[in-house]
């Protein structure tokens, strides 16, 4: 049993809410489940701040986050221009077309944890009322949580969960280990307030 009002003083009112909506539908109801979702959902968004991934780059930060994606001249073709540079990256993949499709925008990360990919927004709009597919921004406007935990199930977390261990977790979520130190530090800090019933 989790006191979900444990958690009322340590995240934004809107979360909370949220919260309470998602964790039994997806079985996040333990205080081991719970933190490894809070901890990667704030990890993921900036402490619930951003529902949308942020495709802003530099030349530099391109060849250090996406170097299998750009050469140097490329880079510099894409700097700052966030419709090409995620047109690109998610490009082939995850049910996108090609680049030209422009899909790799379209249905880039968005939500608490950054559902990223046709296929999801796909498998996902069969679990809801609106159109996600024609309307993909309801992710980031409507769904941040909901897109969150759906995705969550989706990928059998919580079986990850049940073992304590925030590599793997993240691994799952993140698909490397971007951040994860901070994972592992908001993960302590969710599983202390909810681990005494």
């Amino acid at each position: 049993m989790i006191d979900y009002s444990k958690l009322t003083k340590h995240l934004p009112e809107n979360v909370y809410c949220q919260i309470l909506d998602v964790v039994i539908k997806y079985k996040i109801n333990t205080p081991l489940r719970l933190a490894h979702f809070l901890a990667q959902c704030h990890h993921e968004s900036a402490g619930f701040k951003l529902v949308e991934e942020n495709l802003n780059y530099s030349a530099e930060g391109l060849l250090k986050t996406f170097k299998k994606y750009f050469t140097q001249e490329q880079a510099n073709e894409y700097v700052h221009n966030k419709v090409k540079i995620a047109s690109r990256v998610y490009a082939n993949r995850m049910g996108n077309g090609d680049e030209a499709s422009q899909d790799g925008w379209l249905y880039r990360g968005r939500g608490y944890i950054q559902l990223t990919g046709k296929d999801n927004y796909a498998a996902l709009n069969d679990q809801l009322p609106g159109d996600i597919l024609k309307n993909p921004d309801l992710v980031a406007t409507r769904y941040p949580m909901l897109s969150a935990a759906w995705f969550w199930d989706h990928n059998n977390i919580n079986d990850l969960c049940d073992n304590g261990n925030v590599i793997d977790v993240t691994k799952r979520v993140n698909g490397g280990l971007n951040g994860v130190d901070d994972r592992w530090d908001l993960f302590a800090h969710y599983y202390d307030i909810l681990k005494n019933v």
